[in-house]
């Protein structure tokens, strides 16, 4: 089975207080909302710290054209995509040696939040010296399912070649997306929770783990089955509206509702389907969308409070950066090292509205 052997992420240099997007969208909002007091309180209760961006905060005052705002976003992450690949090929902590970029045979690019053609795997493939001859299969529209989804084909292409290296790489500029006249509470809650990431993994097949020079001694988390579910008609739940300033922000505030309702018979079916129950599972690895989607897994799912750990203190500590942040809770888990036989659970919902399931077993590589 293809095995997931090093999660790597780059962190934006400007990082951010909660409270102090909290003043900057009360400066920004408190004409359009009367009640801005009761609404700003999504920025306390959210269980946020602090957030990571490639701006600014002084950018967020003035309005900016989906030119110049798509234009930052290539260049921010080339840059950003470059240290995230170099880091992660370059793991000290799960590989026995580096991995040279020549040694990739695809890369899964994922993002949502800017245009790009060539794609931004494309450029960074000019600044290392990966193989011309390297697939590249950019994802586009996922959004805070697009890391789960990188991870599930990458698993689909290493089981269809066992002695490929494929890399998972997840960037997210969510900053770049703010509409500054943009009213909407969609944007007001959006504004309280996104924030800009970016993260790479390294997936193996077969014949790869078994070769002792790639990966550690120690368990890492294989791959035994990967699910995608479409909820019909749903295409209101989360998404964007694409206007001539830019990208508009959907949040639907029954995504909650949705996860308690829609998502465990879904888990049940895919974990039944491969001889499981969520009584088994030891390591769940989710996408926060934020405090009230934790909420309703741990409500949905009836999961003990110490299995959302790492996603809550990812949310805690950068907020939810779409794509990416389902990684950044792999590699925290991974971190932790687990033990030999665990069973972990990866799950990430986005628009569609979907989600994407993946199943871990941890053991060791040889």
């Amino acid at each position: 089975m293809p095995a997931i052997v090093s999660v790597q992420r780059c962190i934006p240099k400007y990082q951010m207080e909660q409270q102090e997007t909290e003043e900057i969208v009360r400066e920004l909002f408190a004409e359009a909302f009367p009640d801005i007091d009761r609404l700003l309180r999504i920025f306390r209760n959210g269980q946020i710290e602090k957030r990571h961006f490639v701006v600014p905060k002084e950018w967020f005052q003035e309005e900016h054209s989906f030119e110049a705002k798509n234009q930052l976003y290539m260049k921010e992450a080339v840059s950003l995509g470059t240290k995230a690949v170099q880091r992660c090929l370059n793991n000290r902590a799960h590989l026995m040696r580096p991995i040279k970029p020549e040694e990739v045979d695809a890369i899964f690019f994922v993002s949502s939040t800017g245009l790009a053609t060539p794609s931004i795997e494309a450029r960074i493939m000019n600044l290392l010296p990966f193989s011309p001859h390297t697939k590249r299969i950019p994802l586009w529209g996922l959004g805070c399912a697009g890391g789960g989804a990188g991870i599930s084909r990458a698993y689909e292409y290493c089981l269809a070649f066992p002695d490929a290296k494929v890399l998972v790489l997840c960037i997210e500029l969510c900053s770049l997306t703010f509409q500054h006249k943009d009213t909407s509470k969609s944007n007001l809650v959006g504004t309280s929770l996104f924030a800009d990431g970016v993260a790479c993994a390294l997936v193996v097949g077969d014949d790869v783990v078994k070769k002792s020079d790639t990966v550690t001694t120690g368990a890492v988390p294989f791959i035994t089955g990967t699910q995608t579910t479409l909820m019909p008609r749903s295409e209101d739940v989360m998404g964007w509206e694409v206007k001539n300033s830019g990208l508009h922000v959907i949040f639907s505030r029954d995504i909650p509702s949705i996860i308690d309702q829609w998502l465990k018979p879904n888990v049940d079916s895919f974990l039944q389907k491969h001889g499981y129950a969520l009584k088994d599972i030891t390591h769940f690895v989710a996408h926060p969308g934020g405090k009230k989607v934790i909420d309703a897994y741990e409500a949905g799912l009836s999961l003990p409070e110490g299995l959302t750990m790492f996603s809550k203190n990812v949310l805690k500590q950068f907020g939810n950066m779409s794509s990416p942040t389902v990684l950044y809770v792999l590699q925290e888990t991974m971190s932790a090292v687990p033990a030999e036989g665990s069973i972990g659970l990866m799950t990430a919902l986005g628009p569609g509205f979907s989600s994407e399931l993946v199943l871990l077993h941890w053991r060791e590589a040889n």
